[in-house]
């Protein structure tokens, strides 16, 4: 039985046999992790043990990448660049995973959506260990994990009408249905632009401008923000709040960050505007 690194034929296998499961996870049908194990085995030659840590592997190489992964595989860091590209050659065969209609579980309307559970922002002092981090990062920058969910417009659409949802149930919850009929979608109305994609109200009456960013990953995938959404973040900054959504397809979890971002997040210039001498 082979005790050497992975090649890229088993890795190719275990991924796609990962991602049998994931799906049926997802949609909440059964499957059997043993019998996957089983037949594995059978198909690359690696004992039970060694399939069961390269489907932890997945996992994490599924969060660095920004993505949801089976809860009953934690994720195993130190895993080798090799299986986080076999991921990405799977992701890129099945283009339909990631255009899929975001929240397989997602309620049928918006009178049924819950609201949202809204817990802290991460910081330093809940943030994994360094080297964990280090290489989540790194796998989220090497396939620019934040473009990819900023041109995912299914993806952004659906957590802005989450947070919509959200924002008109709270005010009528706390007694201001009068409120919750001026919340307004700017983004769907207006377009793209105003620099935050809902205009809420807190229950006394104050504005809540809220820029919304969803992912199907985990809490600390990067994300992007254009220079206008900074701009007025800064203009605003009593007013003006960040709503980060994740966990996106399964069971949708927020946090907000409000301004200054730089207090909260690093930020990296992406691209640079060019002109002229």
């Amino acid at each position: 039985m082979p005790n050497g690194p992975w090649i890229d034929a088993e890795n190719d296998l275990i991924v796609a046999d990962y991602f049998a499961m994931l799906a049926a996870d997802v949609a909440g049908k059964p499957y059997n992790k043993a019998e996957h194990n089983r037949e594995l085995q059978a198909r690359i030659d690696r004992n039970r043990s060694s399939i069961e840590f390269k489907h932890q592997n997945i996992s994490a190489a599924l969060q660095g990448l920004g993505e949801a992964w089976i809860p009953g595989y934690k994720p195993a860091v130190n895993l080798q660049m090799t299986l986080v590209d076999a991921v990405a050659r799977w992701l890129a065969l099945n283009p339909a995973w990631l255009d899929r209609t975001p929240g397989a579980r997602k309620a049928t309307g918006m009178a049924d959506m819950a609201r949202l559970w809204i817990g802290q922002p991460p910081t330093l002092s809940n943030q994994p260990p360094p080297a964990e981090l280090d290489q989540m990062l790194h796998i989220a920058r090497k396939f620019d994990v934040a473009e990819r969910d900023a041109r995912n417009r299914a993806l952004g659409r659906a957590g802005e009408e989450r947070a919509l949802a959200h924002e008109n149930s709270g005010l009528a919850d706390a007694g201001r249905s009068d409120l919750a009929r001026k919340v307004r979608w700017v983004s769907e109305e207006d377009g793209d632009g105003a620099g935050y994609d809902i205009e809420s109200f807190a229950p006394d009456g104050r504005p809540r401008l809220i820029e919304v960013k969803t992912t199907n990953g985990w809490e600390r995938t990067p994300f992007h923000i254009s220079r206008n959404e900074l701009a007025v973040a800064e203009e605003r900054r009593v007013d003006w709040c960040l709503m980060r959504l994740w966990n996106f397809s399964r069971e949708p979890k927020a946090f907000e960050l409000r301004p200054p971002l730089n207090a909260h997040v690093s930020l990296t210039a992406t691209s640079f505007q060019a002109s002229f001498n």
